[in-house]
């Protein structure tokens, strides 16, 4: 049988994801968002209720989300459920459930967007340059890495400290 712990959201980040990394240096990132739900009810009123997420992404994903995603932005998240439990210092038993986060991008339903390809390292990343020795195409490679170094630059996440009694750090 095929995996059927698969959630998909839709909601609003509540807060600029968190970026971390684990003692070994592998990229982590926290985000939360809610989800919003309006309905009426028998007697016609509307209502509404809002749920709240938290997930992680891991990896490059991670570094991306931290560098493109902000609070306040519709994001769609695709991951799988997941039940974390730990113990407070007072002895308390602690449980929560979170997303491990597969896929996240803005919705354009009410937006735009520009997505910007990430480099990748290896071999197979040049694309069309492989036996080019063209001068104009290495100043314009360097000029674009300078541009995407100045860029990550401007983009550093803020570490979160206030966690709440029902959270647990990372």
């Amino acid at each position: 049988m095929s995996n059927v712990n698969s959630v998909t959201l839709i909601g609003n980040l509540v807060d600029d994801p968190e970026l971390r990394f684990t003692p070994s240096g592998v990229a982590m990132t926290k985000v939360r968002f809610a989800v919003n739900k309006r309905y009426q009810n028998r007697d016609g009123e509307w209502q509404e209720e809002t749920s709240f997420f938290g997930g992680t992404c891991w990896r490059d994903m991670a570094e991306n989300v931290a560098e493109s995603l902000q609070k306040g932005l519709r994001v769609i998240v695709v991951g799988e459920l997941q039940q974390r439990q730990w113990e407070t210092q007072e002895g308390d038993k602690r449980s929560i459930v979170e997303i491990d986060i597969k896929e996240i991008g803005p919705s354009v339903r009410w937006a735009t967007t520009t997505v910007t390809k990430t480099p990748r390292d290896g071999a197979w990343a040049n694309d069309n340059n492989d036996n080019k020795d063209n001068k104009d195409d290495k100043d314009n490679k360097d000029n674009k890495d300078n541009k995407d170094k100045e860029q990550l630059a401007a983009a550093a996440p803020v570490a979160r400290t206030d966690y709440g009694p029902d959270e647990a750090p990372f």
